[in-house]
């Protein structure tokens, strides 16, 4: 499998499989150890400004379910078919997904500079694998967690559907 992908031989590619290895470790069991969530701070703050945001950058601002606080999470934003989308490359249990579901899809994004209400609403399974393979393309630094690079045959992404949610971003 691992031929398939650029890079995936010699020395180079033990390098890439062990920086994808490094970086599945810092979220293991679905959730940020101590170095990165100060990272995710870091590109919290970062993304949150107009002229350090990358395009498809933005921060996701949902209200904590059991403390109540806004909690602010970077995030990747995949343009799909005219739509914007959020997937969660940590999977289901990843907290802001249990906070947005908690909140009833309410939360707000700030994106380059701007920031504004929005309504997520979870797309069903069978309609995920082409904006996965979007947001691959867009947010390399997810293939760790998907284990899937975006030239993958969408076969395997609709076998990664159900573990991964995304979200249509409705601007309100």
């Amino acid at each position: 499998m691992s031929e398939d992908r650029p890079g995936a031989r010699g020395a180079g590619g033990a390098v890439t499989r062990g920086l994808a290895a490094l970086k599945r470790a810092m979220y293991r069991g679905g959730r940020p150890n101590t170095i990165m969530r100060w990272w995710n701070r870091l590109d919290a703050l970062a993304y949150g400004v107009r002229w350090l945001s990358p395009g498809h950058a933005a921060v996701l601002k949902v209200v904590g379910r059991r403390s109540g606080k806004l909690t602010s999470v970077p995030v990747a934003v995949t343009r799909h078919r005219g739509a914007d989308f959020l997937v969660s490359m940590l999977g289901p249990d990843a907290s802001w997904v249990r906070n947005v579901e908690a909140a009833g899809g309410r939360a707000a994004l700030r994106r380059q500079g701007r920031e504004f209400p929005v309504q997520l609403e979870e797309i069903p399974t069978g309609q995920r694998a082409e904006i996965l393979r979007r947001y691959l393309a867009g947010a390399p630094g997810a293939r760790p967690h998907l284990g899937l690079a975006p030239s993958a045959p969408l076969p395997e992404f609709r076998r990664i559907a159900p573990r991964h949610p995304v979200f249509r971003v409705h601007e309100l």
